[in-house]
């Protein structure tokens, strides 16, 4: 009877319904850059539709690859998660030898949330207003453009190998860390650089940088008008910047499909905004931005071991 009593007075136990709490974001870079700003704008509408708060925590280093390790050795329960592009996912399993885990294995994708082409901008000093004049003015000088990129390895470095390679002229690159490219672009130390719109879209705007072509297969709503790179004489010349939701390998299904179909609910919400700085909502379903991810893995693959890159 005793035992009865107590049974009956013990509160019943039910498996809380996914996120009981908040979840955390793991974002691999500094705070102002393009995946930190797609991140946080996504994360606020994520907690008003699924009542938890989802927290930014920024993770920067080795080009992505501290914040990108720390989600792979985290616990597979969905509170978790990681926004991350196509360098840590993509290029940097080629580019570092010695990685300790695999992208492509060690974490699930969940649903992309945008396509960030890169711009081919110029310093107004480049005697170019369009694609056509910028690849004549390459050919005619050959070794004297000099092109920033925010790494070496990263898809700013790589665009601009691929064009100079296509093109078939010597270009120099000059690596720097984050930011500090685009000021020298500003500044006219560099001629040009391959960056991501939201990155310069303002610049471009303001008359501080020329755009001459989009590095995307088709063209960006940001920048009506700019052509692409492969409409202009390079078919097949694609080199952008991608931004997706990740989980740990483990992560219930359940809440995988929570997740994206939460993702794709409130993106119509964020459409005119990220058109607007620079990047184009995308979507979809769990599976093809898997397919997606094997896809750019095997065309970086290429492109790191023709470029010769290694990390700095």
């Amino acid at each position: 009877m005793v035992a009865l009593s107590a049974s009956l007075m013990a509160p019943p136990t039910f498996a809380q319904a996914y996120p009981a709490k908040p979840v955390r974001i793991v974002i691999a870079f500094s705070a102002g850059g393009t995946t930190d700003i797609l991140a946080r704008s996504v994360a606020l509408k994520l907690g008003d539709q699924l009542k938890q708060p989802f927290v930014i925590d920024n993770k920067p280093g080795g080009g992505g690859n501290i914040g990108t390790e720390a989600v792979v050795r985290s616990a597979p329960d969905g509170y978790t998660l990681i926004v991350n592009s196509v360098g840590p996912i993509a290029v940097n399993q080629t580019l570092y030898k010695n990685l300790p885990y695999d992208p492509l294995k060690d974490l699930v994708p969940i649903v992309q949330i945008a396509d960030v082409p890169n711009v081919l901008v110029v310093h107004p000093s480049v005697p170019a207003n369009t694609f056509e004049e910028f690849v004549a003015y390459a050919k005619a000088n050959p070794g004297k453009l000099n092109y920033g990129s925010t790494g070496t390895g990263t898809s700013s470095h790589l665009s601009s190998f691929m064009l100079s390679q296509r093109i078939g002229t010597e270009t120099t690159h000059v690596p720097y860390k984050g930011a500090n490219a685009l000021n020298d672009l500003l500044s006219g130390r560099l001629q040009f650089m391959f960056a991501t719109i939201p990155s310069v879209i303002q610049h471009i705007r303001a008359g501080k940088l020329r755009a001459l072509a989009v590095s995307s297969d088709k063209p960006s709503r940001s920048l009506p008008g700019v052509p692409t790179v492969a409409e202009k004489g390079f078919p097949g010349f694609a080199a952008g910047s991608w931004f997706g939701f990740f989980a740990p390998k483990g992560t219930p299904e359940s809440v995988i499909v929570l997740l994206n179909k939460s993702v794709n609910d409130v993106l119509p919400s964020l459409e005119e905004q990220m058109i607007r700085e620079g990047a184009d909502p995308v979507g979809g379903t769990a599976a093809q931005f898997g397919q997606f991810t094997q896809r750019e893995y095997e065309k970086w693959k290429v492109i790191v071991h023709e470029s010769g890159a290694t990390p700095e």
